[in-house]
């Protein structure tokens, strides 16, 4: 049975959509995209071979005119290049404002069209379709938008929502090990920042996660959507509680942008970052050392990594850190468990705390 949940935003508010063969469903379809005007879908030459031509034949049921945008593959590709391939796209097919862009793909696909949609004409509708569990859970909610830059990740942006997410959960059939390893570092982040209940739930169901158990993955996307959506709600634009959502970001966009885009993959290198949060707040009393065990064994029983790349010091995280978008008036904003289900901002950390974070 299809789940549906609603992110609360007035009269931004959209719908998320939960289910398998969603791709397929033209009475959802027919909900989320305007009945005129050109449909252009963004997604990448992985993507495209998989689910792109289903897509294209679900709108055109509708009687509207699509055409799609391949772009290459890869998290080095989320740069201005591919956001003026989408730009170029757009003008050379001669799309207008009543344009809807689809994303169809992980989150570098949705954070490019999100981008593009909310800079062409001064923005058009935008409709995410994630095919991974990263963007399942995490990078398809919230209205965050953007591209990499060498000296930063998601440095240029905006906050922008879409009119619908539809996660279609049967497109992780096709999803490699490693890219579902890395979604779940997303969706442990949510029983360490939230819901405690849920991380317990987590260690009980890894085997079924890794087995593809359709009740399963269906009742993980749902709650970490629902967790998502209550932070967005409550602060869009992240001026407070919505930080929380980063824990382990802070270090590992650092390892991303050392390492290169795409190296690591953002799950792999967020992995690690939660274990360099959890570290400073087991020093500090906030986690005990069986929560901090159970955290790292959660992250490696899910094939993560739970250490940074042996070639970064702590003079590398500290210089890639400070031009983190989190960083307020020089100061670096890290997010540190509380306990397991509850997390806070510290902008405190001693460099004492990040070397032994980084060790």
């Amino acid at each position: 049975m299809m789940k549906t949940l609603m992110v609360e935003l007035g009269d931004r508010s959209y719908p998320i959509f939960i289910d398998g063969g969603l791709l397929d469903r033209e009475d959802v379809w027919g909900n989320c995209i305007k009945k005129k005007g050109n449909v252009v879908i963004v997604t990448n030459t992985t993507v495209c071979t998989w689910y792109l031509s289903r897509l294209e034949e679900s709108i055109r049921r509708l009687g509207l005119k699509v055409s799609s945008c391949i772009l290459p593959d890869g998290e080095m590709y989320k740069n201005l290049e591919s956001f003026n391939q989408i730009m170029t796209f757009l003008l050379e097919h001669n799309c207008g404002r009543d344009t809807t862009l689809i994303a169809l793909g992980g989150g570098v696909i949705g954070d490019l069209t999100g981008f593009a949609a909310a800079s062409f004409q001064r923005g058009v509708d935008f409709v995410q379709v994630p095919t991974t569990l990263l963007s399942h859970v995490d990078s398809s909610v919230g209205g965050k938008t953007g591209i990499n830059h060498p000296l930063g990740k998601n440095m240029i942006g905006a906050f922008y929502q879409p009119k619908a997410v539809i996660i279609d959960l049967l497109c992780l059939k096709t999803l490699p090990e490693r890219e579902l390893a890395a979604g779940m570092a997303e969706v442990i982040k949510y029983g360490i920042i939230w819901d405690k209940s849920f991380f317990e739930y987590l260690e009980d169901h890894t085997d079924d996660i890794w087995k593809l158990d359709f009740d399963v993955i269906s009742e993980v996307v749902y709650r970490c959507c629902s967790i998502k959506a209550a932070v967005v709600h409550e602060d869009e634009r992240e001026g407070g509680i919505r930080a929380i959502l980063n824990l382990g970001h802070t270090f590992g966009h650092a390892i991303e942008t050392f390492m290169g885009y795409g190296v690591w993959l953002h799950g792999e290198a967020v992995a690690a970052g939660i274990v360099m949060a959890s570290r400073v707040a087991l020093s500090r009393g906030s986690v005990s050392g069986e929560e901090f065990e159970r955290i790292v064994s959660l992250l490696r029983g899910n094939r993560l990594p739970v250490a940074k790349p042996d070639s970064m010091t702590t003079d590398d995280f500290l210089r890639l850190m400070i031009h983190d978008k989190k960083a307020v008036n020089g100061k670096i904003r890290y997010i540190i468990p509380d306990s397991l289900g509850k997390s806070s901002v510290k902008d405190d950390l001693s460099l004492k705390e990040i070397e032994d974070a980084t060790r």
